[in-house]
């Protein structure tokens, strides 16, 4: 088994998705664990004192094939799920999560890292590698490498059988999503919906052998639905059966996550006993920009005190029109998306729909691009490598004729794809031998597809949202591919604090708010033309519009996740649902129903990386905002190079240094001071 053999084994360049199949999973994975294993012995029984060339870059160099392997399967299956790729992820899993768990309890080499860090040596090591080294002493205490052998081996078990059940959490999401279809037959039922919407229903309910229309629960499916449909027993219906999605009240028991929710909390609270903490939220926070939990509910509920007062004003709004103008006296949850979106077209007369025929993907991706080049000052082109799906298109990133990075994008919703959006890497930048490695991402997203009218292919068409969301993905890629630092484990995003990581994405989403970028960036979809700037200013006075209940509601989901894993007792007679309502009570304007069974899909926090730190997307907002004030400011002055000189000190001091220094560090050398809350308040419209 080799790399010409096996393209799993094959590091030469990039994946080699073409060749890749199930069967080579497992030879592959054994053969990097066994290499893997044999250089941890090697470093384990050296005499010689550890240095940087003799022992992190060896172990480095290592466990970096087997990361890249196996970060191709688990790309693959979120992305191109089959019963037999499934089948060999989850046969592997396990050995991969064991592997990693005893790497961070080896008492060699955390004794190794420890005599590196107090040696003469320390002091001459580029700031990089410092943080490297002290990077890894944290989270080998973290990984239970301080723990007595008998609870080392609870400890490990504790991190298997968590990994077992997060995947197993997102594949109950996901064949509950995959396995649901709403079939209607009589299409006076679809009044209301657009023909874009209407039209891919149709064609889906052709695939699958079906009369009538077929909507799905994939977003692009059901949320038209909620958001268009007059007919409200079909909104409420399509609501019921998202809103109890791999719940005890969904389709099928065996996809059912309430019990490993539950279970998952008993472990993490068992694990930050295990490592001397009172709870697993202090155990989320001790890698993060914050302190302590007690810090983050007060950041958090601070917010929501700030929010509350326009929430409340935004929900008495659309309860009142939807009594006065479209009959509906009880405003229930599957009425607000549909009411809120009648209130916003008779406000500021224009609709969502409206607006999306003037973002074909064609001209959003490559205004997206050209904004890019015009900010950092690189050259983005199409570029060819093998894919996972005809869909997949590649680039590359250059500058002055230099590779940077390159970025694959896969922006369809499909059967077989994890729902959401996201960037993940593919590789990291280092210096290898004499040779850089630049940075590959994966970014993506779950748009509708091009879709066939009237026999005429035309471009898959985006809402502004989706535009955002296209941004915000693409600040994720910028943050892992403009790095400049040649540490693989501080590079691009590796090394950022959790609660910082968002501040490039969400950054990035301020510039779909900018005229200029807009302008180019649009096409009306029939006539070619620009968006009309009295659309633009509809549009700009309606972005405000319900950003009371949009907060309030994001607020809400960080409080859950942070009391769940900070003052709630998993062993205890409260539940899950008590904790949630709990939140609701004191804090929300508008309560869901009682079937509402969000938890059971929130993926952030039960099978993402999140648990504890999805209140990292607020305070990464009070960063973003902050920092985009400062384009603010400088495209205020009206002079093009005070812009030109904002975007490269963002790059200076954000991109560039990924986590080679403490977030807070870079945000003050690019602000010149501390993040103060006033820009997200007001770009919120939460001003006096």
């Amino acid at each position: 088994m080799n790399a010409q053999t096996n393209p799993l084994l094959d590091f030469s360049d990039l994946p080699r998705f073409d060749t890749f199949a199930p069967e080579f999973v497992t030879p592959a994975i054994d053969s990097l664990l066994s290499e893997c294993r044999e250089v941890v012995a090697r470093l384990e029984a050296s005499t010689d004192p550890a240095s940087w060339s003799n022992f992190v870059e060896p172990l480095e160099q290592a466990t970096e094939k087997l990361g890249r392997a196996w970060g191709v399967v688990g790309h693959l299956n979120a992305v191109v799920d089959t019963p037999e790729l499934r089948a060999v992820y989850n046969e592997n899993q396990p050995r991969v999560t064991e592997f990693w768990t005893a790497l961070a309890q080896n008492p060699a080499l955390f004794e190794k890292y420890k005599a590196l860090k107090n040696s003469a040596d320390f002091a001459t090591l580029t700031p990089a590698r410092r943080k490297i080294i002290e990077n890894a002493l944290r989270d080998f205490h973290l990984g239970g490498a301080d723990l007595p052998d008998d609870k080392k081996a609870r400890f490990a078990a504790i991190q298997e059988r968590q990994a077992e059940l997060a995947t197993k959490f997102s594949e109950n999401v996901l064949d509950a999503t995959n396995a649901y279809e709403l079939i209607v037959e009589d299409e006076a039922r679809l009044s209301g919906l657009p023909d874009d919407v209407r039209q891919a229903a149709r064609a889906s309910a052709e695939k699958a052998g079906k009369p009538g229309y077929r909507f799905t629960l994939h977003f692009p499916s059901y949320f038209p639905v909620l958001q268009y449909a007059n007919d409200r027993a079909l909104r409420e219906t399509i609501y019921r059966d998202n809103a109890t999605k791999a719940s005890e009240l969904g389709a099928k028991p065996e996809w059912d996550n309430t019990a490993l929710i539950s279970e998952l909390l008993q472990l993490r609270q068992e694990e930050a006993q295990l490592l001397g903490y009172s709870n697993y939220a202090e155990v989320s926070l001790v890698p993060k920009m914050a302190e302590t939990p007690q810090q983050v509910i007060g950041f958090l509920e601070d917010l929501a005190q700030r929010a509350r007062p326009f929430a409340g004003k935004d929900l008495e709004e659309v309860r009142a029109f939807a009594k006065a103008e479209l009959g509906i006296d009880q405003l229930e949850a599957w009425d607000l998306a549909y009411a809120s979106e009648k209130l916003r077209q008779k406000r500021y007369a224009f609709s969502e729909q409206e607006v999306k025929q003037y973002f074909p993907e064609h001209k959003v991706v490559d205004g997206l691009f050209r904004l890019i080049e015009k900010l950092f000052s690189v050259k983005i082109a199409p570029d060819s490598a093998p894919v996972w799906h005809k869909d997949v298109s590649f680039f590359r990133i250059e500058r002055d004729g230099r590779l940077l990075g390159q970025f694959y994008l896969d922006l369809y919703a499909r059967t077989g794809k994890r729902g959401g959006a996201w960037m993940n890497d593919a590789r990291g930048r280092r210096l290898a031998g004499e040779a850089v490695q630049t940075p590959v991402a994966y970014l993506t997203c779950n748009f509708t597809e091009p879709a066939v009218v009237d026999g005429k292919a035309r471009p898959a068409l985006f809402t502004h949202d989706e535009v955002n969301t296209l941004f915000h993905e693409f600040g994720h890629g910028l943050h892992h591919m403009l790095t400049q630092v040649d540490e693989l484990g501080v590079s691009g995003i590796s090394g950022v604090e959790w609660d910082a990581v968002e501040l490039p994405s969400q950054f990035m989403e301020n510039f779909c708010w900018e005229w200029d970028v807009l302008q180019n960036m649009s096409a009306h979809i029939d006539t070619g033309a620009p968006l009309p700037r009295a659309l633009f200013d509809k549009m700009t006075a309606a972005k405000n519009f319900q950003s009371g209940l949009q907060m309030l509601r994001q607020v809400e989901f960080s409080l859950f996740d942070m009391h769940l894993h900070y003052d709630y007792d998993p062993r205890g007679q409260r539940s899950v649902q008590d904790v949630l309502d709990d939140v609701r009570r004191r804090f929300a304007v508008m309560i869901p129903p009682s079937f509402n069974r969000f938890q059971n899909s929130f993926g952030h926090i039960f099978a993402g990386g999140y648990a504890a730190g999805y209140y990292s997307y607020k305070w990464a907002e009070v960063l973003s905002a902050d920092a985009y004030s400062a384009f603010e400011e400088a495209s205020g002055s009206g002079d093009e190079e005070h812009l030109a000189e904002a975007g490269r000190r963002f790059l200076a001091e954000i991109l560039s240094v990924g986590g080679s220094r403490p977030a807070l560090e870079s945000f003050k050398a690019f602000r010149g001071r501390e993040p103060e809350i006033d820009a997200l308040l007001r770009h919120s419209g939460m001003t006096a």
